[in-house]
């Protein structure tokens, strides 16, 4: 299903920026509560984050419960769980009600001892897994302590009621349930100028004037918030890429449902039962810098950042259930209506028990700007890059991002971040230019793969034979 690009200006309640999970969700919602509602997406509806997900749909967070309680108290790790829970409930009702066909299923959950255990950390382990099991117990979540998880043979936790569902597929349903009801939606539309008095922002060169903006982009635009508080919000995001692979199973083999471990970070896999094969998901390796964002306290920051504007982020590895919470409580927010979750992921609250894992994650950003200011090459020319390699040059005194394919063609793109100046390193991996300031990400062409960069790098043409340093 695709939709045009916005051609003329136009007036609405609520503009929703994004066109993934939380911005289609909120959207729905808000039709649904008589809100007249436009979404802007600056690419293809669900061509983000969504697009990428393993779709697990659970109310047991990434951050462990008893590490939740330890930082937000009983009451915060017990509100937290019910978030997800209650997100799941109303994907669950959206697809009974709107008919998607987006194989929405419930199933259990295991959390398992990790993958990577010896022996040696056992009965570290198993406390910690009973830690959590006695937690869930007392805040009347239904779990059961298992000695040994089938799949993997260690010990672990159930949790009843998880679900999975195809994430494509029910973007779909909701779009065209949007398109049904009134809203309108515009695809290939970025959003670009923010005005506050009147409130309307510029995408396409048109003007979409709103009373309400929710913001809904995996790291949240400028929009209306000023510069030195979007950075703050910025700082408080940790992005890391993780990875995953599938494959064909015999069908059956094993129960369908999903798995984590306790390693840190850990490892997950998810049975998806088929028709006349399963399919596994297995997934894990996460590092700093790419497609997940994280945030420095485990929560994610969903609310107000400025008057009459809603945003939402830090989902970890949680986004469908998160992203799905954030429409809920933006639409809330638009209505007026006050809910128990608004304190708990406020982008203003404070943990000081986490300050110093902040300051940890966010000393790279002055390190990396000043570091790579005065250093931040490497040596050599264009001539010494090998075919699948990259490096940031010097070239007429400017840092130059050059790789080669494969083919041994030769590609060189500013190595200036369009976000906030960092320079761009290379990941060999993925063989993309990363930003290890906030996480951007680019292709070798310096297009942008991940916010919050949204311009791309520029191209900068060089001669093989030019004097590299």
């Amino acid at each position: 299903m695709r939709f045009p690009s916005l051609r003329e200006d136009i007036t609405c309640d609520v503009l929703v920026i994004g066109g993934g999970i939380t911005g289609l969700t909120a959207a729905y919602l808000l039709l649904k509560a008589g809100k007249n509602v436009c979404v802007i997406e600056r690419d293809q509806l669900g061509s983000g984050e969504t697009a990428h997900t393993t779709a697990h749909l659970t109310c047991v967070t990434d951050l462990r419960l008893h590490q939740i309680a330890k930082t937000f108290g009983r009451d915060g790790a017990k509100l937290t769980w019910q978030g997800g829970a209650a997100a799941i409930n109303t994907i669950e009702r959206i697809v009974s009600s709107e008919k998607i066909d987006c194989r929405f299923r419930r199933i259990p959950g295991f959390l398992h001892e990790s993958l990577l255990s010896d022996g040696s950390t056992h009965e570290k382990e198993r406390d910690s897994l009973q830690a959590d099991y006695e937690l869930a117990q007392d805040l009347h979540f239904e779990s059961s302590l298992i000695p040994l998880v089938d799949l993997v043979q260690k010990p672990g936790i159930r949790f009843a009621n998880q679900a999975k569902f195809h994430p494509l597929l029910y973007l779909s349903g909701l779009a065209q349930s949007i398109r049904e009801s009134g809203g309108s939606i515009f695809e290939q539309t970025e959003a670009t100028d923010f005005t506050e008095n009147p409130r309307h922002i510029t995408a396409n060169g048109r003007k979409i004037s709103a009373e309400y903006i929710v913001v809904a982009t995996h790291v949240p635009v400028m929009a209306e918030a000023n510069l030195i508080a979007s950075t703050v919000l910025q700082t408080k995001l940790v992005p890391s890429s993780t990875y995953a692979v599938g494959a064909l199973i015999p069908r059956g083999k094993y129960p369908e449902a999903l798995y984590w471990d306790t390693t840190d970070p850990y490892y997950y896999l998810q049975i998806d039962r088929g028709t006349e094969s399963d399919y596994a998901i297995f997934g894990g390796a996460d590092h700093k810098t790419g497609q997940v964002i994280d945030t420095h306290d485990g929560l994610p920051f969903m609310g107000e950042t400025a008057t009459n504007q809603f945003s939402a982020t830090g989902y970890s590895g949680n986004g469908m259930t998160f992203g799905t919470l954030a429409a809920m409580m933006a639409c809330d927010a638009v209505l007026g209506r006050e809910k128990p979750w608004k304190q708990l992921f406020s982008p203003s609250r404070k943990t000081l028990s986490s300050g110093w894992d902040y300051l940890k994650e966010n000393f790279d950003f002055p390190y990396y700007l000043l570091r790579n200011r005065l250093v931040g090459t490497d040596s050599g020319s264009a001539e010494d890059i090998l075919p699948g390699e990259g490096k940031v040059l010097m070239v007429n005194e400017q840092r130059v991002a050059c790789s080669r394919d494969i083919s041994g063609r030769l590609q060189s793109v500013s190595a200036i971040c369009t976000h906030m100046g960092c320079v761009v390193h290379w990941n060999p991996t993925e063989t993309t230019w990363d930003c290890p300031c906030h996480g951007s990400r680019f292709a070798t062409s310096g297009d942008v793969l991940g916010g919050p960069a949204k311009d791309n790098l520029k191209p900068v043409e060089i001669q093989e034979t030019s004097d590299a340093r």
